[in-house]
């Protein structure tokens, strides 16, 4: 069994906490229900420093999912569950019934996937490692796209600025402009 190292968690509608889990018992949940009233309503990730331990927050479309951590488990991990906990908590919910449910109304119902979710994160770690190093690789690479494409678009309105109808010239643009070699990118191994 792993560490320990993810040992509470909550998700909330605004300041509304629908439902939470934890196995201990602090102070812990408090100052997170504190850090909850401070934090942006923008969909964001926030992360706090307090006494060992990191407070994790993802923000998105008026819900908020938070885990506690001890410093040393990084920020990765924390954010991974968080991801999974909302993909979670939306396919299960969409967002209706969590609208206008009442504080720790779904406790009973969602505890235990919040209790699942933190055993799978802790057993799972370079798993959930190299799947945050995917993602994060795909993002660059959707980025880099975008900005050829752009950078296309530009070239294209350039052009038809210049009158040019040479429609070979402008394939040969395109595909010198949007060049992502395949070759640099890792190939993942689960």
């Amino acid at each position: 069994m792993a560490q320990q190292s993810l040992f509470y968690s909550f998700i909330a509608r605004g300041t509304v906490i629908l439902v939470e889990f934890t196995d201990f018992k602090g102070n812990f949940t408090s100052v997170a229900a504190q850090h909850l009233e401070n934090l942006p309503s923008s969909n964001n990730k926030f992360t706090y420093n307090c006494d060992g331990h990191t407070f994790n927050y993802l923000v998105e479309n008026g819900f908020t999912y938070c885990v506690v951590a001890v410093d040393s488990a990084g920020r990765e991990i924390p954010m991974a569950f968080l991801e999974r906990v909302k993909e979670d908590f939306y396919k299960r919910y969409g967002g209706e019934k969590a609208a206008t449910d009442q504080a720790n109304s779904l406790n009973k119902e969602f505890g235990s996937n919040l209790k699942e979710h933190m055993q799978y994160c802790m057993d799972h770690p370079d798993e959930i490692s190299n799947l945050a190093k995917a993602k994060a690789q795909v993002s660059e690479v959707k980025s880099l796209m975008m900005e050829n494409i752009e950078k296309v678009l530009a070239r294209g309105v350039i052009c038809e600025m210049l009158g040019s109808s040479d429609v070979s010239s402008l394939r040969h643009m395109v595909l010198s402009s949007i060049h992502i070699d395949m070759l640099e990118l890792p190939v993942l191994s689960y």
